[in-house]
């Protein structure tokens, strides 16, 4: 029985502007064009999320949503990548001009500065320790950084050493925190890089520490409560004073004070 008959009325047919009218067309959302920048960005995301080890070219390309061969344009290996991405990272760092009397509190904040951009992505410092800085595009910074020892007064041959030395400290203290920081999420069953509790990890080694025999541990024992400081910042600060105050003892005697 048809509709009609049931007495239900039946649709009625297209006027003549409706049959006329065009066909939308699906309209693809529009692409980014494929860019070196584009594809450290992309690094940059899998970098954060899977880490150094499971970093690949194939899986910048999924995030991008392209053929890996689209990378190689662009990039010529995941080393080439790699560089990139370290280089990326000095983009808006800037070192003043050499003060001899202020070099120390200069240095400080190079330190502190190259630290914290080094946390802004994991496993950052890894990469730090496997790529020489002598690069034509961060020659500037090396040349800027000895300029702050030469002009403090540092011998020649301490101000030579003394660029790699801080480099080194900020590098191995760096990658100290992102393995406390791995450790953290496996605990928690998470993948957050949130900064670990470091206030309650110095705590149980404190009282470790001052739980040992006394005759066997005389040393531990009694730094116990001072060895294993509170906060990353502060340990950062207290190792950087050191090496600052080391440097210092090599200038010339009309030089310090």
């Amino acid at each position: 029985m048809s509709d009609a008959a049931a007495g239900t009325p039946e649709p009625p047919p297209p006027s003549p502007w409706e049959r006329e009218r065009p066909v939308r067309a699906r309209v693809a959302p529009v692409r980014a064009p494929l860019s070196r920048e584009r594809i450290v960005e992309a690094a940059f995301v899998v970098l954060d999320r899977s880490g150094l080890d499971k970093l690949s070219m194939r899986q910048v390309a999924a995030e991008l949503e392209v053929a890996v061969s689209a990378l190689y344009a662009y990039v010529r290996s995941k080393d080439d990548l790699l560089e990139l991405m370290y280089t990326r990272l000095f983009a808006g760092f800037e070192l003043p001009e050499p003060d001899a009397e202020r070099w120390q509190e200069q240095v400080r904040d190079y330190a502190r500065s190259w630290r914290w951009r080094l946390l802004s992505h994991r496993d950052m410092a890894r990469i730090s320790m496997a790529h020489v800085p002598f690069t034509a595009e961060l020659l500037p910074y090396v040349e800027s950084l000895l300029a702050i020892f030469r002009t403090a007064g540092l011998p020649d041959r301490i101000a030579a050493e003394a660029g790699d030395l801080i480099s080194t400290y900020i590098d191995g203290f760096v990658l100290e925190e992102g393995v406390w920081q791995d450790r953290a999420a496996q605990h928690t069953g998470g993948g957050s890089l949130a900064r670990p509790d470091w206030r309650e990890m110095a705590d149980e080694m404190q009282n470790y520490f001052a739980s040992l025999p006394e005759e066997d541990f005389p040393h531990l024992r009694a730094l116990s409560g001072t060895m294993v400081t509170d906060s990353s910042d502060e340990r950062f600060d207290i190792g950087l004073e050191i090496i600052l105050r080391g440097l210092a003892s090599y200038l010339p005697d009309d030089r310090k004070g």
